[in-house]
Order: C-alpha cells, then structure tokens, then sequence
C-alpha cells in the first residue's frame, strides 16, 4: 500500500473530468444529450461545480483515512503514549509482542535498598520513552520465578525490571519499598533511564511480593497501575489505594486462599477505584512463577490501560471477561474512567 501526502486523491478513487460530471452510482442513470463529447451535459440533483467538490471532499477524506492506517504512529496523535500496533487477542496473547528487546543485569552489590535484576526493555528508541513496571518475586523466592514477565512484557512496549528481594524472607512491607526503590534506580540511575517515562510506572508481585505492590501503591499514589499475582499479606483491607489494581487469584490456591487474601484485597478497594478480580481456573498459588498466557493477557491489558492511558486495550478489559476454560471468574467495574 502506498502513503499517500494529505489531500492526494488515491488511485482508486475516481478521477473529475473536465467536461462531464456524474451523479448517481451507475452509467445507467446518464442522460445525454446532444451528439458530441464536446456538447454533452449529464442530468442529476447538482450542478458540476458542487459534484466536483463532493468528489474532491470524498478523495481528501480517504486520503486522511489512509495516512491514518498507513503511517506509524497516525493513531497515536490524540495519545502520545501509545505504542505498538493496534492490539489483537492473538497479539496480547503472543508469546512475544512487537519490540524486539535487550536486557542488561544489575547487580546487588551496585544498588542499595533491593537486591539487584534484571531490566529488560524494547531496543528501539523509535518511539520515544516507555513506561515501566518493577516485578518482585514472593516468599523464599529469587528473581528467576517471576523472570518470564521480563521479555513477555517488554516486548509489548514495556521496560520491565525483575527484581531480587534484600533476602527471600522479606514482608510485604519491605517487599513494597524495595520495588519503589528498584522504580527509583530504575528512572534516575539506570543504564536505560532515558529510555523511561518516569511519569508513568507501575508494580507487580508474586505471593508476598504481591501484598507488596499493594504496599507501594499505597505508599505512592503517583502509581498508575498495580498487579498482585496470587498475593499474600497480613494487611486484608485497601481502601486507601488510589492506583488502578488488577487483582489476581488462583482457584486451588493453598497458600494464599482467594477467600482471605485476593478476595478481600479486592472487595476492600474503593469502589470509585478502577479495579478488577481475576480469578485463575485450575490454578495453585505457583501458576504465577511459569509462563501463563491468561496471566500475560490481562496484565498486558491493564498495564497499556492505565500506565499508557491506551483505550485501545480496554476491549479486552470491558464488558467483563466471562468465565472459561482458564477463568473461573472476573469482576471489574466498567467502563474505565482513568
């Protein structure tokens, strides 16, 4: 398909003569008269002048759809942080998004507050800054359980920080402050910083890690999206939270049962609070820690959502997902206001 400059009639369209003029939709409904080309005259509802601007008006019209459909970055003009092409269910639901992407590792021992990662981003500079999400392992865990969100989400448009913990046997509390503390490094003092829109950041967890990016939302409500993953805390009630929350359980969770952690997480949000509760069908408290495309779906939808402010995700988020194979259940309030 060719780009086309603005108001260049496309070589589909049809072209105005010079000395006929059509209306209608087919050559039957011409008249004429007069036995010469040059005498010919063609009946209808408007003169020549008013058919030839309608078809002028048409062409640049469909020139301007197809700029649109045909230049990268076109419909991203209302939303600067847009990124990506327009999104399809096999598209969130890839193994891979559209970014080729690199990773570089953080150690330990050149960071304080955490315990070091790995930072995986898209290698273009294409499209300018990304916003960013810090990943935090659970209880007893390392940063190799929650590794595979890495790639699968930067590849999306995202620079992704998997995170050690300052020990595997960190609270929610100190897990919370440590991903605020990953975010800081992450924007100030990385090696990508400048690949990073600190304005728009997000947190998710596993187990413990996940009551802690219930904590860091708290504690930082400048926050634009929080994910826990089968999350686990003391603390059962959030009505303090003003970060979008996607909450997320598992049906055969034993550790850290639906019905005394992600569900009251969830009920005890503010009701104002864009929010969703997605519950995993045949899933335990460690579906988190392998690659899971319900998982990857969802959060790829909540995080475009609410860290790119890109409604074209919000088909996957509203009308409400319904129960399936891998759902057992989803609540959510719809529309989105954020």
């Amino acid at each position: 398909m060719q780009h086309l400059p603005s108001g260049t009639i496309p070589p589909h369209l049809p072209r105005p003569s010079r000395s006929r003029t059509f209306t209608g939709r087919s050559r039957s409904s011409r008249t004429v008269t007069g036995r010469s080309r040059g005498s010919r005259t063609f009946t209808g509802r408007s003169r020549s002048s008013r058919t030839l601007a309608s078809l002028l008006t048409a062409a640049a019209a469909t020139a301007g759809l197809l700029m649109t459909a045909l230049v990268p970055g076109a419909q991203a003009a209302d939303n600067p942080y847009e990124r990506g092409p327009a999104p399809t269910n096999a598209s969130i639901e890839a193994s891979r998004g559209s970014y080729a992407t690199s990773q570089t590792s953080v150690s330990s021992l050149s960071v304080t507050g955490f315990g070091g990662g790995t930072i995986h981003y898209p290698t273009s500079t294409a499209d300018g800054t990304f916003g960013a999400v810090v990943i935090s392992p659970g209880f007893t865990a390392y940063e190799s359980s929650i590794a595979w969100l890495g790639p699968r989400l930067a590849s999306q448009g995202f620079v992704v920080f998997t995170i050690d913990t300052n020990t595997t046997l960190d609270q929610p509390d100190s897990r919370g402050r440590q991903l605020l503390a990953a975010l800081d490094y992450l924007t100030q003092r990385s090696s990508v910083r400048t690949r990073v829109d600190a304005s728009r950041l997000g947190v998710m967890g596993h187990s413990m890690g996940g009551g802690g990016s219930l904590e860091a939302a708290k504690s930082r409500t400048s926050l634009k999206a929080a994910i826990p993953l089968t999350g686990w805390n003391t603390d059962k009630t959030w009505p303090e939270l003003s970060t979008p929350t996607l909450v997320v359980g598992a049906d055969g969770d034993t550790v850290a049962p639906v019905a005394t952690h992600s569900e009251p997480f969830y009920e005890s949000l503010p009701g104002s609070l864009d929010k969703a509760y997605l519950e995993l069908r045949g899933a335990s408290h460690f579906t988190p820690n392998s690659s899971n495309t319900t998982i990857a779906k969802y959060s790829i939808s909540w995080l475009k959502r609410f860290i790119d402010n890109d409604t074209r995700y919000e088909q996957f988020l509203c009308p409400l997902p319904q129960p399936s194979l891998t759902i057992a259940e989803y609540r959510g309030n719809c529309p989105h206001t954020a």
